[in-house]
Order: structure tokens, then C-alpha cells, then sequence
């Protein structure tokens, strides 16, 4: 393949042996004389991007849930539904996917009838019970509900991603807090109830993002007072922010600083007036969080979130 002619070009040419407007896998690639390096190149200069592991894309083409589903079309089987992660990938959950897991992860878990299991490096398939109202299809794509999909990743060994998931789902705002603690009875027994019963009392969906839910979390394994996400602080009728996490009779909030909106000195400077005029004007103590505070094996935020309170509280002291 002849890479200098494609430099400069604002897209992939007419003349380029694939589709342009739809999806393809590696394996169409190769049919075509295009290889793994060639196509490694293509996404790096920007002409392609891999929405899920062995299926590209051109670049120029939005994503969108028709291509979501026209991408695990090429490599789901037939008789399969789409289920955990990816389910509610396509449900519009898109949080539920770690960054960059859908390159490095099967793309897919699916479920296959009794006595089936797919020989498939593209996807993670095995049995699983499901009843007939749990399966739905977008656009002739067998999937499990937005319900289902919530107790299923509710249903994880490790609670920070159980929570996060399910505060994903219910941030679509296709069922309710009561239908999903209704519904954990039936799942009595299986592997991994336990973390869903816990989590589906303490599952808000006005987390916007994995961290939130993890900070949240944090917030409630020190037993702190209540916190309420996307809590508004005003100063008497003026508006003033809308906090990540808070408590309004603590004074006391934390927010979760991602490297994509936290990061450049523009974003630094906004972030440090805006918390400014919050505890000048507002009397709140806000105390602010990076990735190394929720993940890895160095982890304080426990620790911060216990000192920030007690400075809010010895704060609320000296005013009263």
C-alpha cells in the first residue's frame, strides 16, 4: 500500500479498497492486501479510528447509534444478544466502557443458546438466563433492556465498577431507582447478588461520569453526611456553580478534576476562580480530585475526604 499518497489528504480517497461509508473488519482489510501495520498507520495519521477491537471506521464519520450497531453487527453471531458493557454502550450509556476499553478488551459478551459457546477471539460468550422481556433489538440487533443491562453490570466482583454502571443507566432515564431494587429478588442465589444488593440502594443517576460514582463511594465508605450529586450552590437569588458532590448542612464539596476538562492553564485558572467565589460567597469548602486520588494503589481520597470535612465543620464553628 502506497501511504504518501493518502499524506495530505483530508480523508480517505474514493479510490480506497473498502467501504468509506461504513464499517469493516480486520479481516476485510486483509482481503484487500491491507494488513495489520497498514491499518495501525491509518489510524494513527487520523484517516481511520477502531470503535470496537478489529472494526474501523473512517474518521470523518460521527459516531452515532446506527454505527454503534452496524460495528457489532460485523461481529456478533446471529443466534447471540449483546449484553453487560457493550449493551449499554448501546443504549447510550457510553460511560459504562472504560477509555480505550473497547481496543483492548473482546468487544463483546454474548449470550448463546444452552450447550453453545462461541469459539471467537472477538467476543466473550457463555450461557445465561434470560427471559423473553429482557431482550430487545435495535435496529435487528438482539440486546439485553436498559434494565437488565443495569443489574447485570450491578452484578460485578468489585463494587467502584458495579455502581458506576448502573449510575450510567439510570442517567438514561428509561427506568427508576424502585424498579431497579424491585427487580433484585429474581437474581437470588447467582454470582455476585451480594455487590448488586448494595449498590442499587446507594445508585444515583446524576453522577455524570465513572469518577463521580467512585468519589461517591469514597464519600459514603467514611460516613460522612448524605452526599448529593450536581448540588447547586447559590447566594441568596444569584446562581454560583453546580458542584460535583455535596453537602449543604456540612458546606463541604468535592469535585472530580478529569484530565480532558482540567488540564490546560485556561481550565486550571477557570476552575480555581469558580471554586473562589464559591467558598467566598457560598461559605463552602470545596475539595478538589485527580485520578491518582480514586485509582491505583496509592489512593488517599478517604483521607481527604475525612480532613475537608473536619475543616468544614471547624469553619461552620467559628461563624456560628
Amino acid at each position: 500500500m502506497d501511504k504518501t499518497k493518502l499524506i495530505g489528504e483530508p480523508r480517505l480517497p474514493a479510490w480506497f479498497p473498502l467501504p468509506i461509508d461504513r464499517p469493516f473488519t480486520y479481516k476485510m482489510a486483509q482481503a484487500e492486501g491491507i494488513g495489520e501495520r497498514d491499518l495501525r498507520w491509518l489510524v494513527q495519521q487520523g484517516f481511520l479510528r477502531r470503535p470496537i477491537k478489529s472494526v474501523y471506521v473512517a474518521a470523518d464519520i460521527p459516531d452515532s447509534l446506527g454505527l454503534r450497531v452496524a460495528c457489532l453487527k460485523l461481529v456478533v453471531p446471529d443466534d447471540a444478544v449483546v449484553v453487560d458493557r457493550h449493551a449499554g454502550w448501546l443504549h447510550g450509556a457510553e460511560m459504562v466502557l472504560a477509555p480505550n476499553e473497547h481496543l483492548d478488551l473482546a468487544p463483546v459478551r454474548t449470550f448463546l443458546p444452552p450447550g453453545r459457546r462461541l469459539r471467537n477471539p472477538l467476543t466473550d460468550s457463555g450461557e445465561r438466563t434470560l427471559r423473553v422481556e429482557d431482550v430487545t433489538e435495535i435496529d435487528g440487533l438482539p440486546v439485553t433492556t436498559p434494565i437488565r443491562t443495569a443489574w447485570d453490570l450491578g452484578r460485578n466482583r468489585w463494587v467502584e465498577p458495579a455502581l458506576s454502571g448502573i449510575d450510567q443507566m439510570l442517567r438514561l432515564g428509561v427506568f427508576s431507582k424502585e424498579e431497579l431494587i424491585d427487580g433484585v429478588a429474581r437474581f437470588r442465589g447467582m454470582r455476585w447478588v451480594t455487590v448488586l444488593r448494595v449498590v442499587v440502594v446507594i445508585a444515583d443517576g446524576r453522577a455524570e461520569s465513572p469518577p463521580e460514582s467512585v468519589l461517591r463511594l469514597r464519600w459514603i465508605q467514611v460516613h460522612l453526611p448524605t452526599p448529593v450529586p450536581q448540588i447547586e450552590v447559590w447566594d441568596g437569588p444569584d446562581f454560583l456553580a453546580r458542584l460535583d458532590l455535596g453537602n449543604e448542612e456540612l458546606r463541604f464539596a468535592a469535585e472530580y478534576d478529569g484530565v480532558e476538562w482540567h488540564s490546560s492553564p485556561e481550565q486550571l485558572d477557570h476552575d480555581r476562580r469558580r471554586r473562589r467565589i464559591v467558598e467566598e460567597r457560598g461559605g463552602w469548602l470545596v475539595q478538589p480530585f485527580v485520578k491518582e486520588h480514586l485509582y491505583g494503589r496509592n489512593t488517599d481520597a478517604e483521607r481527604l475526604l475525612r480532613e475537608g470535612a473536619a475543616e468544614a465543620r471547624r469553619r461552620l464553628g467559628r461563624r456560628r
